[in-house]
């Protein structure tokens, strides 16, 4: 299960804890740089191929010989990469609202260099202070109005860390807040789209959710997709509806190789004619992030 931009591994508990007790083995790591995993040096930056590598490391060490891989925004590019790079591997992925940010052009080169080697020249790694827990969760209900508050209060702890010296802090490395001097190319996006043969399930929060201007296109680049809608959930759908979410996860992955022929259960071919989702907002960013941009 892989998290989203300024997200950790940890707040998949929801839906994890239940799809673990229906028998499944999962694995949700913090994306490097974000949660408690380590940080590049001071001479590293975030690419995003970095991502791809991991993942694909975590898997040859970890995973059986089955494999479901599930990304949310940031993660559902990820997991895009991976299976495209990797097609034999993955006998199914889901992507919550995971299909990369909108499309950017090679007009955006120059100002995204100038603009990376202004804010890396500026760049304070030093921890995101934070008054209080509660400051974190007033923080994250400005970011995530739809999500009730009692949800965000479990979340809050998931996504800090108490400093050795004392006080709190948000627990990614404040270099992920920087614009990435590379810039989503969808060409190459759709490569990989085309490249997955697995069952694949596109899942979008509603009409408070986000998705870029042209996702239809590219669902129909996915050879076997299947789209399921939360109307209520929005884009943060694993903390905001996840008894729902990890039903739908626990009907598609129990399926598995040995149910593809039977096709869609009924709930999924209930909404199966509905077109689908991608990318992402996170613990305390402006807008919606995704795919290769650190900032949009």
């Amino acid at each position: 299960m892989l998290h989203g931009f300024l997200d950790a591994g940890s707040t998949w508990d929801l839906v994890a804890e239940p799809l673990a007790r229906a028998g499944h083995d999962v694995i949700a790591p913090d994306l490097r740089g974000f949660g408690r995993s380590g940080r590049v040096g001071a001479s590293g930056y975030y690419y995003f191929p970095d991502y791809i590598a991991d993942v694909a490391a975590l898997v040859d060490a970890l995973a059986p010989a089955r494999l479901g891989v599930v990304g949310h925004s940031m993660g559902g590019a990820v997991a895009v990469y991976y299976a495209g790079a990797s097609p034999g591997r993955v006998e199914r992925l889901a992507l919550l609202e995971g299909l990369g940010p909108p499309a950017r052009g090679p007009e955006v080169a120059v100002a995204r260099m100038e603009t990376w080697l202004r804010e890396m020249k500026g760049l304070d790694r030093a921890p995101r202070r934070l008054a209080s827990m509660q400051d974190a969760i007033a923080r994250l209900a400005a970011h995530h109005p739809r999500v009730p508050r009692d949800v965000l209060a479990t979340r809050a702890p998931l996504l800090t860390r108490e400093e050795p010296g004392g006080g709190l802090a948000w627990a990614y490395d404040p270099m992920h807040r920087t614009t990435s001097p590379l810039w989503f190319q969808v060409e190459a996006f759709t490569a990989f789209l085309e490249r997955i043969a697995c069952p694949t399930l596109v899942v979008s929060g509603g009409p408070t959710g986000w998705r870029p201007p042209d996702e239809a296109a590219r669902v129909a680049k996915l050879a076997r997709a299947e789209h399921v809608e939360l109307p209520d959930a929005g884009h943060m759908m694993h903390w905001s509806a996840a008894a729902e979410l990890a039903e739908r996860l626990g009907e598609f992955f129990a399926r598995g190789s040995a149910g593809d022929a039977a096709g869609p259960t009924s709930g999924e071919a209930r909404q199966a004619a509905e077109a689908a989702p991608a990318a992402e907002p996170a613990a305390e960013t402006e807008r919606p992030v995704g795919g290769v941009n650190k900032r949009a």
